[in-house]
């Protein structure tokens, strides 16, 4: 470690990253806040902007190291203590090797993936929960699954010679995931699919309407979504090199492509576009940033034609 030095250009766009991938989860709040009727539309954002507070705080305690650690040695858990963050100020950060950032900026930087995850899970309990239970479910579950995921997809272990100790089961196996499609989306999906299970469908499901009571605050969530994704998965490279530059074009390219086929569906199916198809094509995105421009445009229109059609045969919305 002593061998490489703080590189200002790298640590300023992890740093920038951070915040934009921060700015996300309250476009998350705009976005499911004007997807529901208006009378729900604080306890949707609330639930959204609630988890900021609640990670934040849980990750400086125990979180990072719960993540991050790499003493017990396991493919499971990273260690079981306090995070101790406030004595590394002047570490560099050591994930399947030594970076020229401080490992400050890479637990700020990955704080941020916890904090959107349980948010997304909300959209999936929409009308159907009390704040404060929602509170304690996102403290137990940030806990018991989000933290010690996050340790199988992004811990790379501590890499000191040859040796690396502490990697997690995913990532000691080769799994690259920039855009958190294992940690944040699966886990955030499965979250969300159970969670709707177990509390069932809304209250006056189909007997009375569920139409988005304000499609502009979802159009600026899904712009604030879209702009955040480039510091979620560009940011990912860990520095500003031509990892992150591919990553950012094919975030862009990606998205464009799902938006343009989502609404080319919407307009040969009902014959004619619609702002939320659009909106939820935006802010969903499309995975593909280690893949060409040409695979990702076609995964990004590709994947919207399944699931909307999926959709609109199944009609699955509750």
């Amino acid at each position: 470690m002593a061998d490489i030095v703080l590189n200002t250009g790298d640590t300023a766009w992890v740093l920038a990253s951070t915040a934009l991938v921060l700015l996300m989860t309250p476009g998350l709040a705009l976005f499911y806040g004007g997807m529901v009727r208006a009378k729900s539309v604080l306890n949707m954002m609330l639930m959204s902007m609630v988890t900021i507070g609640i990670v934040s705080v849980l990750w400086v305690i125990y979180g990072f190291k719960l993540a991050f650690g790499y003493e017990a040695n396991s493919q499971w858990y990273g260690e079981i203590s306090l995070s101790g963050l406030g004595s590394a100020v002047n570490e560099l950060t050591n994930n399947g090797g030594v970076y020229p950032i401080p490992l400050l900026a890479f637990a700020a930087f990955q704080l941020m993936f916890a904090i959107i995850t349980p948010a997304l899970i909300s959209g999936a309990i929409a009308d159907r929960t009390k704040f404060t239970a929602w509170a304690v479910f996102v403290t137990i579950w940030v806990t018991i699954v989000y933290f010690p995921v996050a340790h199988w997809v992004f811990a790379f272990g501590n890499k000191v010679g040859d040796t690396v100790t502490g990697a997690g089961f995913l990532a000691a196996r080769g799994v690259q995931d920039f855009a958190g499609g294992t940690a944040v989306h699966i886990n955030a999906g499965a979250a969300g699919l159970a969670l709707a299970i177990v509390l069932g469908k809304r209250v006056g499901w189909r007997r009375e309407s569920m139409r988005p009571h304000s499609m502009p605050l979802v159009l600026i969530g899904a712009g604030l979504l879209w702009f955040g994704w480039f510091g979620f998965n560009a940011g990912s490279a860990l520095g500003a090199n031509g990892v992150a530059a591919l990553a950012m074009l094919n975030t862009q390219v990606a998205t464009a492509a799902a938006a343009l086929g989502w609404l080319l569906v919407e307009k040969i199916r009902d014959g004619h576009p619609t702002s939320l198809g659009v909106a939820f094509r935006c802010g969903s995105r499309i995975s593909c940033n280690h893949t060409s421009m040409c695979i990702c445009c076609s995964m990004g229109s590709g994947s919207h034609w399944i699931i909307r059609w999926h959709i609109l045969r199944t009609s699955c919305w509750t």
